[in-house]
């Protein structure tokens, strides 16, 4: 098929500065969990986006010197030219599709606390690092700011020779030492780097000068800066410094990649920001300079694509995440198949990988991350190696992507699941608050297999182990998921709360179902990822009283590594939910709870006539204990939450594993290539 004709403008050659861009898609440059710890898993997943159709293809943040040192984050390092091998072999192959490499350059200052190196961290003024280490930045005097100067240049020319064709300016997120000099919050300057914008814009302006005169000629320097940093007075914002700043340096970098800032804002989750929330921060940045202007706001939707440019809002489209969740969104744009384009649900899951030090994954596409290490690409699969028909239980995220990858894989698969609507957990949990885009995990499935003619899905059937056997299949995958327990079993209490039995207990299935609880409620969570917090939520929106308990010191406390837990815990507070943190749960008396303080271990009570325990779930197992006492059980195989509850990215991880394996004889040590560190010839010292 060819492309629609509407989206022609997307496919447009576009010029910045010295190199030409063969389309309007631009992977801004973004964290991945790679990086220099595993530099062959970055660099063959750049090279797939490449090959996806991206037209600019960018890195993570690159440190230049060791003052700026983002240790234990597996971010990029160009400090001496030891570490242009890395980066060459990803300009290599992302060369290899005709696209752009892009560099992102930036040393962090203050937001490097320098464990690996050392070294004292660097600020325009005295202040501690923003991590929590108990270490302080000292300030930069002329010669320190010379140098900085310096080691740009330097690793500008680096990039040069590693094969870039963008090297970027990084002025946003607060993650950059030119940010900090911005900032009036950071900069207590009297010199000529301090006090007024022109003079805190100075920094910005030498370095930007020292690039494009180090690497312009065959380079294009691009500036990433934030317009908004979301705290209003005293803070950049869009209608002041933030306009004022682009307004000072208009002409002089060949491309400019605006966002708001910190990080949890620009990559907020689709629970708290909608699709393209951005749009109206940047949307003057085109009546401010001529040069060429690219945005992020998770766009998956070519429409809305063709509106940006259209409306003269970018020239660029954008795109972190959605190059995540799918490599190959341009292609199948351009191809005329933009309906399978696997649209990101904003769930931030990718970026844990990067916060984890571990290589990158997606709920939606099982193969980030993945593919050098297994050799998993995006849209291509190894075709079937025998005529095997395949039985899946459970229409979920795991069966859905197992039958989906079968699918593709040419085996004939059906799939069938007792409830009378496909999606499993994916479609309950997309009903709770801000949840709705993760219903296309679901969705994409589900359309992709109702293409294939080797493919069935059988809703409102019941399968037992007789079933399944009388079925016939070749093999059985058993993908029945889990569900939560009710005694107060998870972290806390392994061995579960006693005197539950006794009490009004509504687990978070029930609740998702419908029932209603009496109030006023507590919710103990002690899982600490979304649900509590949601469940609260809407608890409290439907009038009821309710308490939030958790032995964490934070609500939703790994929330923080999807960079919503800040967000979490503001809404509930507005909300009026009482929140009791590092607190366990006790007891349930008459019409109160019993709490002990975890450190303490002082006792309290809360009203509570409905208790919401979110702790801990069980595999749905008892179909696969059945068919293990059969005297004759028919091969199968348990996958997803049936086996080990997780995340729902673990989930749809769970299945494609399982059809990529399928028909493969049995592997033998470990599953993956490693990256194995070789010893090489350093200068003695």
């Amino acid at each position: 098929m060819a492309c629609n004709p509407r989206y022609d403008v997307l496919f447009e050659p576009v010029k910045i500065g010295p190199v030409t861009a063969r389309n309007r898609f631009y992977q801004v440059p973004h964290c991945n969990g790679m990086g220099r710890g595993y530099p062959s898993s970055m660099a063959e997943m750049r090279r797939v986006k490449a090959e996806g159709g991206w037209a600019v293809v960018c890195t993570e943040e690159v440190e230049i010197h060791p003052s700026g040192d983002h240790s234990p984050w597996a971010g990029g390092r160009l400090w001496d030219d030891h570490d242009i091998p890395i980066l060459a072999r990803m300009c290599d192959g992302i060369h290899e599709f005709d696209s752009l490499a892009g560099i992102e350059l930036n040393h962090a200052g203050r937001m490097s606390a320098n464990r690996y190196s050392r070294q004292a961290p660097l600020a325009p003024s005295p202040i501690p690092v923003s991590a929590h280490d108990p270490v302080q930045a000292r300030a930069m005097d002329k010669s320190d700011i010379r140098a900085l100067r310096a080691w740009h240049r330097a690793a500008a020319l680096r990039a040069k020779r590693a094969g870039f064709d963008l090297v970027y300016l990084y002025a946003g997120h607060h993650l950059s030492t030119i940010s900090h000099f911005l900032s009036r919050r950071h900069n207590h300057r009297s010199d000529e780097y301090g006090g007024s914008l022109e003079n805190r814009v100075r920094l910005f302006r030498e370095v930007l000068e020292d690039t494009i005169d180090a690497v312009g000629d065959t380079c294009a320097v691009a500036v990433r800066f934030a317009v908004d940093e979301l705290l209003g007075p005293k803070g950049i914002t869009r209608d002041g410094e933030g306009r004022d700043v682009i307004e000072m340096l208009a002409e002089l970098p060949d491309l400019w990649d605006v966002n708001i800032s910190g990080w949890e804002n620009d990559s907020a989750t689709s629970r708290f920001k909608a699709e393209g929330f951005q749009n109206d921060y940047i949307s003057f940045v085109k009546s401010v300079t001529t040069k060429p202007v690219v945005g992020v706001g998770r766009f998956t939707s070519p429409d809305t694509m063709v509106s940006l440019v259209r409306n003269g809002i970018v020239d660029f489209i954008g795109a972190a995440r959605p190059s995540i969740a799918d490599p190959f969104l341009p292609r199948k744009i351009e191809e005329g198949r933009p309906e399978e384009i696997r649209e990101c649900i904003g769930c931030n899951v990718c970026v844990s990988g990067d916060q984890h030090f571990v290589p990158i994954r997606c709920t939606q596409n099982p193969t980030m991350g993945e593919e050098w290490r297994r050799g998993w690409h995006p849209d291509r699969i190894a075709p079937k190696v025998g005529d095997d028909s395949v039985l899946i239980v459970g229409a979920g995220p795991a069966g859905l992507e197992a039958a989906r990858a079968l699918g593709q894989r040419g085996y004939r698969v059906t799939i069938a699941d007792a409830a009378d609507r496909a999606g499993g957990r994916v479609a309950r949990e997309s009903r709770l608050p801000g949840l709705s885009e993760w219903g296309r995990v679901a969705d994409h499935r589900l359309y992709t297999i109702g293409q294939m003619a080797n493919v069935d899905l059988f809703l409102n059937s019941e399968m037992t182990a007789a079933t399944i056997r009388e079925f016939g299949a070749d093999h059985a995958v058993l993908a029945t998921g889990s569900v939560w327990v009710n005694d107060g079993r998870g972290r806390a209490n392994p061995e579960g709360v006693a005197g539950l039995e006794n009490a009004h207990i509504l687990t978070p299935d029930d609740f998702m179902s419908g029932a209603e609880p009496e109030g006023p409620v507590v919710v103990f969570d002690d899982d600490h990822y979304y649900m509590g917090g949601l469940i609260a939520e809407q608890m409290r929106q439907a009038g009821h009283a309710v308490t939030l308990v958790t032995p964490a010191n934070d609500v939703s406390s790994w929330t923080v590594d999807t960079l919503e837990q800040h967000a979490i815990q503001s809404r509930l507070m507005k909300l009026g939910v009482a929140i009791v943190t590092a607190h366990d749960l006790a007891g349930i008396g008459d019409g109160a709870a019993t709490l002990t303080c975890v450190y303490s271990g002082q006792p309290r009570e809360v009203a509570c006539r409905t208790l919401i325990p979110v702790t801990m779930r069980l595999p749905r197992d008892q179909l696969a204990q059945d068919l293990r006492v059969m005297d004759t059980p028919p091969p199968f195989t348990v996958i997803g939450d049936a086996w080990a509850p997780g995340t729902i990215a673990a989930a749809v991880h769970a299945g494609h594993l399982f059809a990529r394996d399928f028909g493969a004889p049995p592997g033998d040590g470990v599953p993956f290539r490693r990256e194995l560190i070789e010893l090489g010839q350093w200068p003695a010292t």
